[in-house]
């Protein structure tokens, strides 16, 4: 599975209304491997920081040095494809994490998405046509 920001923001975020839910989703060893998306840790750290829960930015790195989470790169093509991605959903506002994000599930061949995000990713839609599963529900 793929793991957009807000659902990490959320698990790691005791105070997130959201919180059980994220935790849940990504605590359940169905989920299969957690692939985060390297762009998403930039806008992960930024809005720990600003809900001041910093500390556990230390928490979620040692859990990806564990190998809780699969880390994936942005490659030059990915980044390019992204900026298309953006270009064909301009409408839509999607931003660049979000396109990316949507990339690496299409890239890993994962139809499943740990998002909070259903506003951009309900809409879009893989080369076959088909819509993302979203979690949690």
């Amino acid at each position: 599975m793929v793991v957009d920001t807000g659902v990490l923001l959320a698990a790691l975020d005791r105070a997130d209304p959201r919180h059980g839910p994220a935790r849940a989703v990504l605590d359940d060893p169905a989920s299969g491997h957690l692939f985060v998306p390297a762009p998403v840790l930039n806008e992960l750290d930024h809005f720990m920081r600003k809900r001041a829960i910093a500390d556990r930015w230390l928490t979620f790195c040692e859990d990806v040095e564990e190998g809780r989470y699969l880390l994936h790169p942005l490659t030059p093509a990915s980044l390019l494809e992204a900026a298309r991605l953006q270009a064909k959903y301009q409408d839509l506002r999607l931003g660049f994490v979000d396109a990316v994000v949507f990339l690496t599930c299409v890239e890993l061949g994962e139809r499943t998405i740990a998002t909070l995000d259903r506003r951009h990713f309900s809409v879009l839609r893989t080369p076959e046509g088909q819509a993302l599963e979203i979690v949690p529900g």
